[in-house]
């Protein structure tokens, strides 16, 4: 597949606007080609490159909407799908909370794209996946994982005049490392948008560490510990967390921001000093599109929390309206302050703790206070006097992300962590909290 460039798409969402009748009309085309590779038991299993490029039309007569979509371009497919959407409108109930297509918005570009990343081939793809192969072959170990990568564009328009058009790479890998008698696990994962900030052999070694680091697990006791989470055992923690910092969620009193009678916490310190998170499209280690794909608002710059305290609320259009205020566009990434210390600093300043890889089947205990539930996984150690001192076995935890957020200790440097996994793109950094709550033993390695 092609590419295709401005000029080429805004040649189709004009032919697209021109032929509408209906009351306003938004246009999206896409387009992407992903490669992937995957290797388990020490071999490639399966390796691809898909294409696909299509056109969505949306168009409104008064509160009554209709979509479409369609992958041909040429002028009578392009004049189908249009009519096809406003058959689809006319149809439609009246939708009580419809909002109208935005106007004109200013998009400053992002630098979602990479060269580099868009040029990956099956050779390089290959070699990512060797990598880790032939070193767990000299270890004695098993290897499993999926490597893929993203070249995409998207093109936005609306009868208001609306236009942006913007390309997009990204990369990710995950990697799985056994001992060949699964007493021991290791995991790592790594994201980007530059392939060349991707060192497949640096990942391949971390999660070859783990694996033959976490036989031989000792039971210990479940209770409250000081732990050292890394960034992917927290990830998933605070997307949860933060699909809260809606305003109508809050104000309607489903949120852990919500006070009771409809006020919010907006302002309050619920947080350490040390917790401050925002969103930015123009962070360079994870640019994202500068326009909310949903409404088509410019993104800006939003503090979410601020020195511990909640800054912030999204505003969606229609909530927006009924409330009195701006609407604001949904965060593309999420970013946490950190500092320079590597994670190895943060267990040598620990007297007695634990050191947490990853967390993963997470389930919502309680939406009010964001008590989730899930279990460690793929490296987890007993930390004393500043050193790793012998793995352990997982544990079930009870915990939430507000706690965890108010029991900081120490602050690391922040890395990426992106994929499918996570709600947004993240960069966030490892944490020591303490009286994490750990509340059974696991079996699973």
């Amino acid at each position: 597949m092609t590419i295709l460039t401005q000029e080429q798409t805004k040649h189709i969402t004009d032919r697209v606007l021109s032929f509408s009748k209906a009351d306003e009309c938004i246009v999206t085309v896409s387009g992407s080609r992903n490669g992937n590779i995957r290797f388990a038991r020490n071999q490639v299993s399966t390796a691809g490159l898909a294409d696909d490029t299509n056109i969505s039309v949306t168009v409104a007569f008064g509160k009554r909407q209709g979509t479409a979509t369609i992958n041909e371009f040429d002028d009578k497919s392009l004049e189908k799908v249009v009519r096809r959407a406003e058959d689809l409108a006319r149809l439609a109930p009246e939708n009580p909370e419809f909002m109208p297509a935005v106007s004109k918005q200013d998009y400053k570009a992002s630098q979602t794209f990479s060269a580099k990343t868009a040029a990956i081939d099956p050779e390089f793809r290959a070699q990512t996946a060797a990598y880790a192969i032939e070193a767990c072959k000299k270890n004695k170990l098993v290897a499993a994982g999926f490597f893929t990568d993203g070249n995409q564009f998207s093109s936005v328009a609306n009868s208001n005049g609306v236009y942006g058009h913007q390309q997009q790479t990204s990369l990710d890998f995950t990697c799985t490392v056994r001992t060949e008698d699964g007493r021991g696990s290791g995991w790592v994962k790594r994201s980007a948008t530059d392939a060349n900030r991707f060192d497949a052999r640096e990942a391949a070694d971390v999660a070859i560490e783990k694996a033959l680091r976490s036989v031989d697990a000792k039971a210990l006791e479940p209770g409250r510990y000081t732990v050292i989470l890394e960034p992917a055992a927290t990830s998933e923690l605070l997307g949860y967390m933060l699909f809260g910092f809606d305003a109508r969620q809050t104000d309607e009193g489903r949120s852990f921001l919500s006070k009771k009678g409809g006020a919010s916490r907006l302002g309050d310190k619920l947080f350490d000093q040390q917790v401050n998170i925002w969103a930015d499209p123009w962070n360079p280690d994870v640019p994202v599109l500068p326009w909310d794909t949903e409404n088509l608002i410019a993104r800006k710059r939003m503090d979410l929390i601020k020195d511990g305290k909640v800054n912030a609320l999204n505003y969606s259009q229609y909530w927006a309206k009924k409330k009195g205020v701006p609407a604001t566009a949904t965060p593309g990434n999420i970013i946490m302050a950190g500092t320079d210390k590597s994670t190895a600093e943060l267990i040598a300043n620990t007297k007695k703790g634990v050191l947490v890889t990853r967390t993963w089947y997470i389930r919502m205990v309680d939406p009010q206070s964001v008590l989730l539930t899930g279990l460690t996984r793929d490296g987890t150690f007993y930390i004393e006097n500043g050193k790793i001192k012998y793995p352990i076995k997982n544990f079930r935890f009870n915990e939430s992300p507000v706690t965890m957020l108010n029991n900081i200790e120490e602050i690391g440097k922040p890395v990426v962590i992106g994929g499918d996994e996570v709600p947004f793109q993240m960069l966030i950094p490892p944490m020591k909290v303490r009286d994490f709550n750990f509340t059974s033993l696991s079996d699973a390695v």
